[in-house]
This record gives structure tokens, C-alpha cells and sequence, in this order.
């Protein structure tokens, strides 16, 4: 079934069609309809689940770990300050190993206040042990939300869905919500290898000794540091598992793309534009100026970025002549995050091309056509002559 609708409610949609068992909610702007919709869903009886209002975005998690701890597919979503909010319980959640998917809808945070877009809120989480997937459109938010349950469920690894605040949670764009019968085919329902009853109460995430030591039954546990060492190489896992998640999808639904990056006009681009979220739709309208003044550049968008596809950014830049990295976030006293990660991967690759940063839309500043075309034109022409330190386009003081 094909309608128009907002990036909010497609991603009510894909949570109503995953099944999920418990909802927490939190109202934060711009993530709000989102979990209206849902609470519609519930109360109008067209989905089976638990509505709990809650009195903070701390809480609200705390609900999915409960949730998720007995077994429930749950579900919860937040922006800007309310993630920040959340920090502690994003730890436990990843700690915990338990498969919550949250929607991110990206906004600015304060001090000062912002109520506008940018990806400051999520990148600056990005350690936390979740798994983290941007979209850049509608048709990609829901069908990245039922991905994200079969992702988060096999390796055991929360998930946070993000899209752009107001530029795609308050947009209306044409999407397909599939039928249930083929989501079900799709995504199993949930059953963890352990979850609490109540006719076997346990303890669980106690205090753990730096070492290895016996469990209850006698035999060797892990210590805390073997535990890290887990979330760590299944989090490095998920990136193929992603990749099989996807074929599935595509077996199912017939349609998918690359589970990594989002290409547009690369294949014979000598310079190539990377970002996150709906900036590079946005950027292929500047591609298109600039491949008409024969410069042979193209975009890419990263739909994964927690693990880092290090192997699939070296496959897919390594050898071209300047790689421009434009983001909307920033790593303080550093450089962009996702232009840190980019240079890293790329470190050994034997063609490593010239690497540029660009801060641009923090806090909802107008992002213009004409200013992109001048920074990716300079970048494309004057690649030596771009330091390593961030361009900031849009300053106006």
C-alpha cells in the first residue's frame, strides 16, 4: 500500500508492523507524532502492545531494558537533549546485550537551546555500544525500523534508527508500507535465549570482578573486560550481518540497496562527497550542476555508521582523487567525527586520496545549493590547496 505521509509516521508504521510488544514515551520535539501515532495505534486497538507514558527519556529507556529483559520487543524514541539524557541507560542497554530499537530524530542540542536539525545529538553517542543507521528518505526510515529489529535481535546489539528532524520527520513523501503477512515472513517473532519470569527470578548485571571467576553452575564467566571484548567483535559482526539482514529484506519485499552506502553518480567519479541523513539527497542536485561544468564528482550517503564500515569505505573511495566530507555535527577541539572515521579507515589503503572536512547546518542553519556547489567545486579544483582543518560554509559573523 502506497501513501503520503511524514517521516514520523513512517516510522510508527515499521515499529506497528514489527510487532512491537511494549512502547515507552516521552514526548520531545521533533520525535513527538512519532510516538502520538503509535499511542493511536494502541488505543484504536490496531496494535497489540503496552503504552507507557513516562516521566522522562531516562525512564523511557529504563521501560524498553525492563521490557526487553523479559523477553518483549520494545521500543522507544527520543532527540537532541532527551538522548543526552539517556546516556546512562544507553550504556546499560548495550551492556545488557538487549536488542531495543529507538528512533533518532536528529536535532540540535543546547546549551544554547535549538529545536532544528543537525546530527550533533547522535554522533556525540556514538560510543554508547548501539548500532546506528541514518536514512535518507521515508521509504527508508520504515523499512530501516523492521531491519533493525531483525538486526538487533540476532546479534544482540541495541539499534538507533536516525533520521533529520522537520527535514524528514515533519516532510510528507509518497512510501509503501508492506502488508503484514510478508512483514512476518520477514521478522520472526521474539525469543531471547534467556529472559526473566517470574517462576525463575535471577539477578542480572551485578557487580563483576576485573577477572574471570566461576558462575553458579561452576564454570569460568567472563570479566568485565571479556564482556567489552564481546559487545565489541559482535558489534564488528553486525556489519555483515546487515548485509544478510538486507538479502533477506530484498527476498521478501523486492527492493533493498547497498546496506552501507547510498551511491550516486560514483562510478566514474574521480571526487566523491560523503554525509549522513538526507543531506545527500540534497547534495545530488549539486552533483548534477557540477558533472554539467565536467567535473566528475558524485555523492555518497552512509546508511551505517556504528560499527564503522571501514572495509566498504576503503572499497568504495580508495583510489579516487579527493574524498569531501560535509556533516553536520562536530567533534569539539577535534574535526568532524565522521571525517576522523573516514581518514582512519582510509590510513592504509595504497591510494589514499585527499581528504576534505566541511561543518555546515548546525542548529538548523540554512543549507543552500549555491553554497555547496562553491565548497564541492573548490574542493574538486583546488584539492592541495584545502588544509585538514574543518570549512565551516554558512558562518555569517
Amino acid at each position: 500500500m502506497h501513501i503520503i505521509e511524514s517521516g514520523n509516521v513512517a516510522a510508527a508504521s515499521g515499529v506497528k508492523l514489527a510487532r512491537v510488544q511494549v512502547i515507552a514515551a516521552y514526548p520531545i520535539t521533533p520525535q513527538t507524532p512519532l510516538t502520538e501515532r503509535l499511542s493511536e495505534f494502541v488505543d484504536s486497538g490496531e496494535m497489540d502492545a503496552e503504552y507507557i507514558p513516562v516521566e522522562s527519556e531516562h525512564s523511557a529507556l529504563a521501560v524498553c531494558i525492563a521490557a526487553a529483559s523479559t523477553g518483549a520487543r520494545a521500543f522507544t524514541a527520543t532527540s537532541a537533549n532527551g538522548l543526552l539524557y539517556m546516556n546512562e541507560q544507553l550504556h546499560w542497554a548495550a551492556g545488557a546485550r538487549l536488542p531495543i530499537v529507538m528512533c533518532v530524530v536528529n536535532r540540535g542540542i543546547g546549551a544554547p537551546w535549538t529545536v532544528w536539525n543537525d546530527h550533533q545529538d547522535a554522533i556525540s553517542q556514538r560510543d554508547t555500544g548501539w548500532i546506528q543507521l541514518y536514512c535518507a528518505d521515508h521509504q527508508q526510515i520504515i523499512d530501516t525500523v523492521l531491519k533493525a529489529f531483525y538486526l538487533a535481535e540476532t546479534v544482540s546489539v541495541p539499534v538507533m534508527v536516525c533520521y533529520d528532524g522537520y527535514i524528514l520527520s515533519h516532510t510528507y513523501m509518497p512510501f509503501d508500507v508492506p502488508d503484514q503477512a510478508a512483514v512476518d515472513k520477514f521478522l520472526p517473532p521474539f525469543t531471547p535465549a534467556y529472559a526473566l519470569t517470574p517462576g525463575q527470578p535471577a539477578n542480572l548485571n551485578t557487580v563483576t570482578l576485573p577477572d574471570i571467576r566461576p558462575d553458579v553452575r561452576g564454570n569460568m564467566a567472563p570479566g568485565y573486560m571479556e564482556i567489552r571484548q564481546n559487545l565489541h567483535a559482535d558489534m564488528r559482526d553486525a556489519i555483515d550481518v546487515l548485509a544478510d539482514v538486507n538479502k533477506k529484506f530484498e527476498t521478501v519485499f523486492g527492493r533493498n540497496g547497498d546496506p552501507y552506502i547510498e551511491s550516486y553518480q560514483c562510478e566514474d567519479a574521480e571526487f566523491v562527497a560523503i554525509c549522513l541523513g538526507s543531506l545527500s539527497y540534497h547534495l545530488r542536485d549539486v552533483v548534477d550542476i557540477l558533472r554539467s561544468q565536467n567535473i566528475s564528482v558524485g555523492v555518497m550517503g552512509l546508511r551505517l555508521y556504528r560499527p564503522f564500515p571501514d572495509q566498504a569505505i576503503i572499497d568504495a573511495l580508495s583510489g579516487r582523487k579527493g574524498v569531501i566530507v560535509f556533516e553536520k555535527a562536530l567533534s569539539y577541539g577535534n574535526q568532524g567525527a565522521l571525517y576522523g572515521d573516514i581518514k582512519a579507515a582510509l590510513y592504509p589503503a595504497a591510494a589514499r586520496p585527499v581528504i576534505h572536512n566541511y561543518i555546515l547546518g548546525l542548529g538548523g542553519r540554512e543549507i543552500k545549493t549555491d553554497q555547496l556547489v562553491e565548497a564541492l567545486k573548490n574542493s574538486c579544483t583546488q584539492a592541495d590547496a584545502i588544509g585538514d582543518a574543518p570549512q565551516w560554509i554558512g558562518l555569517k559573523l
